[in-house]
């Protein structure tokens, strides 16, 4: 055997092939939940939607694991105050279908607005968070309200302002 190339007898060989920190992966036993309230007096949106998707998912934690409920408990207040960017409350339009020949039904935000304020927020968001089985239980964690009152004051849910969160 060459010289440079000789048995070392001072180290193990197990020693060195592995890495000195392990790649943590989180479980629904180790996550950390959090009940956080944001409000959306005054945002579009769009960009509340993918904030607040954001969080759900997980994703502003470091042991985020894509395939877990790693996120966080949201609530939404003050729904109806959110803003549509341009001709949107009237031109946009939410489809849906009853389930009979001719059934297709459509109404504007304006509608919806009117009838149910919440549902505005909640498809934006539900259109933002994964189509699978984990996707259906992230949309569980989030609850909307109209005006500033929620009945969860028991989980001391922690404000955030949407300004600080970078994607």
């Amino acid at each position: 055997m060459h010289p440079l190339f000789s048995e070392r007898r001072d180290c193990n060989i197990d020693q060195m092939n592995t890495l000195s920190y392990k790649t943590i992966s989180a479980n629904k036993e180790t996550v950390v939940k959090e009940w956080l309230l944001i409000d959306a007096e005054n945002q579009p949106v769009g960009r509340l939607a993918s904030k607040v998707a954001y969080l759900l998912r997980g994703k502003h934690k470091t042991n985020f694991t894509p395939h877990v409920d790693c996120g966080d408990n949201v609530i939404v207040i003050n729904a109806e105050k959110v803003l549509l960017t341009g001709n949107k409350f009237e031109d946009k339009e939410y489809v849906r279908h009853t389930g009979y020949p001719g059934g297709q039904r459509s109404f504007s935000p304006r509608q919806m607005m009117a009838k149910k304020p919440e549902f505005i927020v909640e498809k934006a968001v539900k259109g933002m968070l994964p189509k699978n089985r984990l996707g259906r239980e992230l949309f569980r964690n989030l609850n909307v309200y109209t005006g500033a009152e929620h009945p969860h004051q028991a989980q001391q849910p922690k404000p955030i302002d949407l300004n600080t969160i970078n994607e």
